[in-house]
């Protein structure tokens, strides 16, 4: 268990920062499921025009330190791929 101020006041900081990171992760993974589900529908228009969206929320991940840079690089890249098989 902490025993310092600083170590107790960690321990507050993490939690608070696992759960906003959390949210950040699950708002990420909300917008390339309807990339996903888009693409399992078979429409084009709707598919490209989430992906659209997907883009910016996979670059702010990054950006925030939630994601690292190849993961977001690699996802976007595969839905690109997926939603151009179209």
């Amino acid at each position: 268990m902490a025993n310092t101020p600083q170590a107790k006041k960690r321990i507050r900081r993490n939690e608070r920062r696992a759960e906003i990171n959390g949210a950040r992760i699950s708002r990420i993974r909300s917008f390339v499921k309807k990339v996903e589900t888009a693409i399992e529908g078979g429409d084009k228009g709707t598919a490209q025009a989430a992906l659209k969206s997907a883009q910016p929320e996979l670059a702010r991940g990054v950006a925030r330190g939630v994601l690292h840079k190849n993961t977001a690089a690699r996802k976007f890249s595969r839905l690109t791929k997926r939603v151009a098989a179209l």
